[in-house]
């Protein structure tokens, strides 16, 4: 996953090494050499993550991350702050001015590129959640946006460690803020963590009989915890275990022998977040359903299509990233609604059906639609028309390789569909041109022999 990525420095030399190594990676750098200058560009460029030098002269990156994270324009962006300072007390001052993480340099490439990618996941996410809330509010369906908390965030957490000494010194520190703690050993964990509510998983990752990361993951597995903020500690000389956590996305770390005041601030940062995604999420899901959702298939109807649509192509135009989707129509479908002792009942079986493989064939970032009869439309935001082609062939595949299961004989049915792949071309394309471009292709998939997917003349 590559992404924009603004560079704040005052020395020209510390920008060209980052912007190369960056550059390596396939991101998109935007050199700045001051705090005026980068919050500037920021709102100009609205990059996916800010690598930000703390000691400037004009400003110094702790006073510019504050002025980012207060401005509405450049609040959701994440801020790294890069740096020679390693005390922890600069730390602490950094995720208090709203700094995502912290790096010393010199800079560890592994360390930085598994960082920036996991924050550009994270952005991602929100930008989606943000972008469905703004629709929400164009079609009148939804009022005030919510916005991440000022105030300090109490929440329930639960720690994973059978280190005694540490895992109480934990619940101390963070009962004295509020906050709800309950320590677990290894043993207790399926039961503890699947049944529990809390808003915060604490995973040590030398436990004694188990490999700490791989159970953090098993926790974010679980259908109940995918959202739920996961925080390791890791030992100091242990880096590559940090390294490999951010890459399978952990959310954020504390490494041991740990600072009370970090452990602190980076438990309310990730409390704020997880609050500002709850009320995201709970904004359209509650409030927009009614209106904008299929109520057979629970994908949204051709109204959110038409309005979300719009926007996610002036998102992709003005961020100059990929947009494509994918048209998808059930072959032959009017012949399971005219088979006698069939009809429409079979036919919404099958529907239904079709709209759970297709979810389960995309990502929870797509945005999967039915705008009516036997048509569904996916869109994809920052995919290319090529990896789009190859969800389509797997979608294509989870369709035709197993029959649709049906309540009369002979109980099931072969089932394929036909799908029409096209994408964003430039900044004068439209939300119809694309839909336009797709039908085309579905039309030529049709003739073809249908059960194929076929991509649009660009």
């Amino acid at each position: 996953m590559t992404g924009k990525v603004l560079v704040v420095d005052d020395v020209p030399q510390n920008v060209k090494l980052l912007e190369a190594k960056l550059a390596s990676e396939y991101y998109t750098v935007f050199p700045t050499y001051s705090g005026t200058e980068a919050i500037k560009k920021a709102k100009e460029v609205s990059p996916d993550v800010i690598l930000l030098d703390v000691m400037m002269p004009d400003m110094d990156g702790f006073e510019t991350c504050k002025i980012l994270k207060e401005t509405p324009e450049t609040a959701y962006i994440p801020v790294v702050m890069v740096t020679a300072l390693s005390d922890t007390k600069d730390r602490v001052q950094g995720l208090a001015a709203g700094a995502s993480d912290f790096i010393t340099k010199p800079i560890d490439e592994v360390h930085l590129f598994a960082r920036v990618k996991s924050l550009i996941r994270l952005k991602t996410m929100l930008d989606e959640l943000r972008m469905r809330d703004k629709t929400g509010s164009e079609l009148g369906l939804t009022e005030n946006s919510p916005r991440v908390s000022e105030e300090k965030v109490k929440g329930k957490i639960i720690v994973i460690d059978d280190d005694i000494v540490q895992s109480k010194k934990i619940q101390d520190v963070l009962s004295s803020e509020g906050h709800t703690v309950e320590i677990s050993g290894y043993e207790e964990v399926a039961n503890k963590v699947a049944n529990s509510d809390c808003d915060l998983v604490i995973v040590n990752t030398s436990l004694d009989d188990v490999d700490g990361l791989r159970l953090a993951m098993e926790i974010r597995s679980q259908a109940k915890h995918r959202q739920t903020p996961i925080m390791i500690l890791v030992e100091e000389d242990e880096k590559h275990i940090l390294v490999k956590g951010l890459e399978i996305g952990i959310d954020d770390y504390l490494l041991t022998p740990m600072d009370t005041n970090e452990l602190i601030a980076r438990v309310s940062t990730q409390l704020k977040s997880k609050k500002y995604q709850d009320a995201l999420r709970a904004n359209y899901q509650e409030s927009l359903s009614a209106a904008v959702v299929d109520s057979l298939t629970k994908l949204y109807n051709r109204r959110y299509l038409d309005a979300h649509l719009h926007n996610m192509v002036l998102e992709a135009i003005d961020k100059k990233k990929d947009l494509s989707l994918m048209t998808i129509d059930i072959d032959h479908f009017k012949l399971v609604n005219d088979t006698p002792g069939w009809g429409h009942d079979i036919g919404d079986q099958v529907l239904k059906q079709v709209a759970e493989r297709i979810l389960g064939s995309v990502r929870n970032t797509d945005l999967a639609t039915r705008p009516g009869g036997e048509e569904f439309v996916v869109v994809m935001p920052n995919t290319s028309l090529e990896i789009t082609k190859m969800v389509g062939e797997r979608t294509r595949g989870a369709m035709a390789d197993m029959p649709f299961k049906i309540t009369a004989e002979p109980g099931e049915i072969e089932c394929t569909v036909s799908i029409g792949v096209a994408s964003l071309k430039d900044e004068n394309d439209s939300a119809q041109d694309i839909l336009k471009r797709s039908d085309e292709a579905l039309f030529k998939a049709k003739n073809g022999g249908r059960n194929m997917v076929v991509i649009a003349e660009q």
